[in-house]
């Protein structure tokens, strides 16, 4: 069994392996930084290191909500060539913590999905319904991932 940090993104519910999360913050507005890719929504600053934050709704061709109470900061830890990088992923609101067997996660689909294949792990089922768990180290691209690399240490 493993576990999944279950959250919402507009009306659908993802998951991410909890061993890849560091903490979830609430949401406080990232200081912009020109030139950056759209879904990008800035830097934060996290016990003085500089923290990159992911609009995923928009990395995920989705439109972004409104910000409300619910919306978090999902600081997650990810593995970019041979380096860690840790980011900030917006999420509409967080969930729970789910224990999901291995045999209950399927391959993700090849069509059918409105997100890209590459960024899925699999499918979890959960009480008869499906959780699309996302792998966090697909979410960036390797140019999208230098870009950050290059503006946080710059910054």
């Amino acid at each position: 069994m493993s576990q999944y940090l279950t959250f919402m993104l507009g009306r659908e519910t993802l998951a991410l392996g909890i061993l890849c999360i560091k903490e979830i913050l609430e949401y406080g507005h990232p200081t912009e930084v020109p030139m950056m890719p759209s879904f990008i929504r800035g830097v934060i600053n996290l016990r003085g290191a500089v923290v990159p934050v992911l609009d995923l709704a928009a990395r995920l061709q989705r439109p972004s909500q409104p910000v409300t109470k619910k919306t978090c900061i999902v600081i997650v830890e990810m593995q970019l060539n041979e380096e860690r990088q840790v980011i900030g992923i917006v999420v509409d609101a967080v969930n729970e913590v789910l224990e999901i067997a291995a045999s209950e996660i399927e391959a993700p689909p090849t069509f059918g999905t409105a997100i890209r294949s590459e960024f899925i792990a699999g499918l979890g089922k959960v009480n008869g319904k499906f959780v699309i768990v996302l792998d966090v180290n697909q979410v960036l691209s390797m140019e999208d991932a230098a870009l950050l690399a290059e503006h946080t240490a710059a910054a």
